[in-house]
């Protein structure tokens, strides 16, 4: 195994992370997941619970970075508008959505017992 190309990978991931933060969506849900983690902290999750908003937290941003990366492959590949195109990147999109709302139904299913 090369160690160096092992290393320069992670560089490489940072890179797409530091592209990613440069779009809106990301922003936002890195926003909220600020948001429900300091919640938690001030809620008093318990171990399951956190894990639970973890992965959650994990999948909307895996999600808003693979549409990310949708999205500029499409835009690559198809730079004038093409109904093909419109559609690959919709779909991608509608992926983040059906994550995003299902994170929610999640986040009221730990949060609001705890708080009412």
């Amino acid at each position: 195994m090369n160690v160096r190309k092992f290393f320069r990978s992670f560089r490489y991931a940072m890179e797409g992370l530091l592209a990613a933060v440069q779009e809106q969506n990301f922003r936002f849900h890195l926003l909220s997941a600020f948001v429900v983690v300091l919640a938690g902290f001030l809620t008093g999750l318990s171990t399951v619970e956190w894990c639970i908003i973890i992965l959650v937290i994990a999948f909307v941003i895996g999600a808003e970075l693979i549409n990310t990366a949708i999205e500029r492959a499409v835009d690559l590949a198809s730079p004038e508008i093409h109904p093909l195109a419109k559609q690959a990147k919709d779909v991608a999109a509608g992926a983040v959505l059906v994550f995003a709302l299902a994170s929610v139904i999640i986040g009221l299913l730990i949060f609001l017992p705890k708080w009412f």
